[in-house]
């Protein structure tokens, strides 16, 4: 199942759509625009097609996989829990040089005015597009290997958000905001740009919970699921995600990183940010989603399509 390399950089690849990359066994109930809504209700699906190691036997079959006996013994240590935990840690991934340099080009892209912070808080999208060092960590052919190994598929970059504080979040799945068909080919990375502390607001995450099932629009039970309700659509998915915290029994973990680990995580594994204990703390982050090729690929929340 090991991924065909891909020698194409991130940055220099062409822009693709939900229309132009549709998923294996998964069609629409009728003609859908890329101005019509599209959500997981109006898909029609034939048969289960999703990544490698979400079915059974997965521990078996990667323990095979000649990609995953090309790899160090302590990444293969990590991959190895995937299945049960839904996530990897890749201590030490990004050295202290790339490091630096992304905080640089950070730093100097938001004084001289060419990246601003977003509406939702002190953090920046798709800084890779014009800082170089931001754009080779995300384009690092061991990250891309291990991605494309885990989904059974190669990956293309759909977003990155660099982080300058914790982001406080409560409890969610990725796979809500940036959904595919068949579902589980996206996948997740958090690099820390500094060492965290427990009370700056860290990353935390609920290991395994990634099998339980993905929460879609006609899961919440609101009255007009319609797309232009985005913001009542939230509130009521975080609402049903805190009852599924509460009713799961998982014990969250934080990710007290060190500068330059880096954190991968399954598309429905739920996670979020604590709460910031010390004000004025910094929790630098490099956050990037990818999509696998060749899938459906749109915004549950949204009903709109993924643009790559």
């Amino acid at each position: 199942m090991t991924p065909a390399p891909s020698n194409t950089a991130i940055s220099d690849r062409p822009a693709r759509t939900a229309a132009t990359a549709p998923a294996r066994r998964a069609t629409c109930n009728g003609p859908r625009s890329v101005v019509r809504p599209i959500a997981h209700r109006h898909i029609a699906r034939e048969a289960s097609d999703g990544p490698w190691l979400d079915a059974p036997g997965a521990d078996e079959r990667l323990a095979s996989d000649p990609g995953f006996e090309r790899l160090p013994e302590a990444t293969r240590r990590q991959l190895e829990r995937w299945p049960t935990d839904g996530y990897v840690v890749l201590d030490g991934l990004f050295g202290a040089d790339l490091i630096g340099r992304v905080n640089a080009d950070l730093d100097a892209l938001l004084d001289d005015g060419d990246l601003s912070f977003h509406r939702g808080g002190p953090r920046v999208r798709n800084a890779y597009r014009r800082s170089p060092a931001v754009a080779e960590a995300l384009n690092d052919p061991r990250l891309l290997e291990i991605l494309g190994l885990l989904l059974g598929r190669p990956v293309s970059l759909f977003q990155s958000i660099s982080f300058f504080q914790g982001s406080e979040q409560h409890a969610h799945s990725d796979a809500f905001h940036m959904t595919t068909e068949p579902q589980g080919y996206l996948v997740a990375i958090w690099v820390a740009l500094e060492d965290v502390t427990p009370d700056c607001g860290p990353l935390f995450y609920l290991p395994g919970s990634h099998r339980l099932p993905a929460v879609m629009t006609e899961d919440l039970e609101i009255e007009d699921p319609a797309p232009s309700f985005i913001a009542e659509k939230n509130r009521a998915y975080d609402r049903k995600m805190q009852e599924i915290v509460a009713e799961c029994g998982i014990e969250p973990r934080e990710f007290v990183a060190k500068r330059g680990d880096v954190l991968v995580w399954h598309s429905n594994l739920l996670h979020g940010g604590r709460p910031i204990v010390r004000q004025g703390s910094t929790r630098r982050s490099l956050v990037a989603h990818f999509f696998a090729e060749d899938v459906l690929r749109y915004h549950e929340v949204t009903e709109r399509p993924a643009y790559v």
